[in-house]
């Protein structure tokens, strides 16, 4: 004889025990697996050190010698000599050439694209392979016409895999 666990409903005790238990496993499981840790925890950003760091005006006309991609982006990055010589002519054409070892480091800038603002790089920080520049401006209301005011600094390459550009990132390939 099976005992029913109401009169009315019945279902036998024993499919109710299994289906509770059924359940406590179930709620037992989830909360483990919400409660495990995973590997994309992010670490807490580390400051990189600046090399080098440098402000001036930049010709809009000369916009086209940046990096592919990156000639509308507040922020990018150069990472190789060949592409920084036609940037540096443009950027300070009465200035040596900086030496840099493009296999170790790379050159960020920013810029503001709606005004003619003086800026400066003061901070980057890397995150989870992400590099994020920290920059002051003055502020302005002045159009951008024939210059915009850029910044560049000389940073580590090691670690850096993209470079935040507002809600996007900038891929920053290997040195080749």
């Amino acid at each position: 004889m099976l005992v029913t666990t109401d009169r009315y409903w019945g279902i036998p005790l024993y499919s109710l025990q299994f289906a509770l238990l059924f359940l406590l496993l179930f709620t037992a499981l989830f909360l483990i697996e919400g409660c495990a840790t995973k590997d994309t925890v992010s670490a807490d950003p580390i400051d990189l050190p600046l090399f080098d760091t440098l402000s001036g005006d930049f010709p809009v006309s000369e916009l086209g010698r940046l990096p592919a991609g990156q000639q509308d982006t507040p922020v990018g990055y150069i990472g190789d000599t060949e592409t920084f010589i036609p940037i540096w002519r443009a950027f300070m054409p009465t200035e040596i050439l900086p030496q840099v070892d493009f296999s170790k480091k790379i050159i960020v800038f920013s810029r503001n694209t709606q005004f003619y603002n003086r800026t400066l790089i003061h901070k980057v920080t890397l995150q989870d392979g992400t590099a994020e520049i920290f920059a002051m401006e003055t502020m302005s209301a002045m159009p951008i016409e024939d210059k915009v005011a850029m910044a560049m600094a000389v940073i580590p390459r090691e670690g850096v895999m993209t470079l935040k550009a507002g809600a996007e990132k900038i891929q920053v390939m290997p040195y080749k």
